[in-house]
């Protein structure tokens, strides 16, 4: 079977990254727990909200992993408590997001059952960058080398011009 590529033109380059990244999330968007709201707070905020209702801060991890950020819980069985029904599950879970280069966490709080996590994206003033384009023709056998130009080196027994 033929795999189908977002990024199969070879004016794509080096997205490579970028694709692996769509099949994990792919790969993780199956479960729909704990349920979350992503929210645009501004121009470059952004606040995700979980619904972690039973956990305490010392069940939940919030890490950024390679561009990704995951959040995982997991609350302990208390081994002293005796049920007759047990309809709420002492569940663990694992949502990753994946986060855009340059996004930062700036932070994570839990209130009321809902871990809140802060995302900014810093603005980052475009730059652009000149590639000097080496050549031999009209240099005279120069060779340029990171802006500077440089002698080409003379080979064993030739003259000076």
């Amino acid at each position: 079977m033929t795999r189908l590529s977002l990024f199969n033109s070879p004016l794509f380059l080096g997205f490579d990254q970028v694709e692996a990244a769509f099949d994990r999330v792919s790969k993780h968007s199956a479960d729909g727990y704990p349920p979350y709201n992503v929210e645009q707070l501004g121009d470059n905020r952004l606040k995700i909200t979980l619904a972690v209702a039973g956990f305490s801060s010392d069940d939940l991890q919030v890490q950024v992993e390679d561009n990704q950020l995951v959040i995982r819980g997991r609350q302990a069985d208390d081994p002293e408590r005796v049920y007759l029904h047990r309809g709420i599950a002492a569940r663990q879970f694992q949502r990753s997001f994946v986060l855009a280069e340059g996004i930062e966490v700036n932070g994570a709080s839990l209130e009321n059952g809902l871990l809140s996590i802060e995302l900014e994206r810093p603005l980052v003033e475009p730059q652009v960058r000149t590639i000097n384009i080496a050549s031999s023709e009209g240099s005279g056998g120069a060779q340029v080398i990171g802006g500077e130009s440089k002698a080409a080196p003379r080979k064993p027994g030739a003259k000076r011009a």
